[in-house]
């Protein structure tokens, strides 16, 4: 099982950037996938959400308004669109999936901590320039 994300990069304070996850296996497979972030010197965050039962999507309140999770399920792909983006967005994003149906997400209540995610791919840089 394999997930990759691509997509950051650098960007000025307010332009958008679109995150990609893609994963080895159909993402309807999983019973969710989510995005997290880490600044350094910070905990890693849960971003935003979808699960696979019913698509429901969550976000963290700092990005709501501003991002949005979306998959496409014949590129095995999970998105995560930003905008109106702020430095302290900046941060190494890493898209996760649940594989044992343990995950808030997945229930109804939320992102839900990193441990309930036990599939992880490698991240990708945003920088958000002032």
């Amino acid at each position: 099982v394999q997930l990759q994300a691509s997509g950051g990069g650098l960007v000025q304070s307010g332009g958008s950037l679109r995150l990609s996850c893609t994963v080895s296996r159909r993402s309807k497979d999983y019973y969710a996938i989510a995005w997290f972030r880490q600044a350094p010197g910070k905990e890693r965050e849960g971003v935003s959400c979808i699960a696979s039962n019913d698509d429901s999507t969550y976000y963290a309140d700092s990005v709501k308004g501003r991002f949005t999770i979306s998959r496409d399920n014949p590129k095995n792909t999970v998105y995560l669109q930003m905008t109106s983006l702020k430095p302290e967005d900046t941060a190494v994003y890493t898209c996760a999936a649940d594989s044992r149906g343990l995950s808030p997400c997945f229930i109804g209540r939320g992102i839900g901590p990193h441990a309930a995610y036990d599939n992880w791919g490698q991240g990708t840089l945003v920088t958000v320039s002032s």
